[in-house]
């Protein structure tokens, strides 16, 4: 699991790969700090999930809208020295083949300073899959990959928010790889 690569204090936004609904908990219960996380808007319809939720530190967010609302909340989440989760596909994907990852991700790193800890899921597709109904019985495994820094990466020659999202995908796919899952890397429908 080697969650010895998340640091024990200072902000951190935590990366993992997104193919289940059950990827939250599963995180949740092995990253050593706690967390906070944002979800979509959706969930937050039915009143009953939303408070449980957002008792567990889930907040709301406009997914494929600039939601600054939520976007200024996470940054001050991080500037707190606290844990926030963040899917940086954005939506959850098929667990063959890695979702493009969104510039937001590279955005917040940079806006916070936060140590950006990519994590890769084993199984949760399985366990959960897109699309499916209820759960079953699978080996799951989650694994915490190298810690990145968005201002490693501010020197290279280029774009650094090109560069350090290369390198998280990187790690995403390398933990993934570590857990038991090889997947796919994104390809544009261009």
């Amino acid at each position: 699991m080697s969650p010895e690569n998340v640091p024990i204090e200072g902000p951190v936004l935590i990366a993992p790969v997104h193919m289940s609904m059950m990827d939250p908990p599963l995180v949740g219960c092995t990253c050593p700090r706690q967390l906070c996380f944002m979800a979509k808007r959706e969930l937050f319809k039915n009143r009953l999930f939303g408070r449980l939720i957002s008792s567990l530190g889930a907040f709301p967010v406009e997914r494929g809208a600039n939601d600054s609302a939520a976007i200024r909340l996470a940054i001050d989440i991080l500037k707190e020295g606290r844990t926030l989760l963040v899917f940086p596909e954005g939506t959850r994907g098929d667990g063959v083949t890695m979702g493009e990852v969104k510039a937001g991700i590279a955005m917040l790193a940079k806006r916070s300073a936060a140590v950006v800890v990519p994590v890769g899921i084993a199984g949760s597709h399985k366990m959960m899959p897109r699309g499916g109904k209820g759960i079953r019985r699978a080996k799951v495994t989650v694994v915490y990959g190298k810690p990145l820094r968005f201002s490693d990466f501010e020197s290279v020659e280029g774009d650094p928010r090109i560069a350090f999202t290369e390198a998280l995908v990187s790690e995403m796919h390398r933990a993934c790889a570590e857990g038991g899952l090889e997947l796919a890397p994104f390809r544009s429908a261009n």
